[in-house]
């Protein structure tokens, strides 16, 4: 059996992207040393942080 974590995640979100945004993805990875997973999680909370303050547009993509 596995290790018991502290903050367990149990939800799995997918999503599509072209080669050219895997890429991008891929040496992301390789300069920060961090997982997609991370990557996405800094990027929802950099997202939700301007969001709040007005920064971004409300409509969806």
């Amino acid at each position: 059996m596995g290790r018991m974590r502290e903050n367990p995640r149990y939800n799995v979100i997918s999503m599509r992207v072209s080669d050219e945004e895997r890429d991008h993805l891929e040496n992301l990875m390789k300069t920060t040393h961090k997982s997609i997973s991370d990557i996405m999680r800094e990027a929802m909370e950099y997202f939700s942080a301007h969001y709040e303050q007005g920064g971004l547009n409300s409509k969806a993509a």
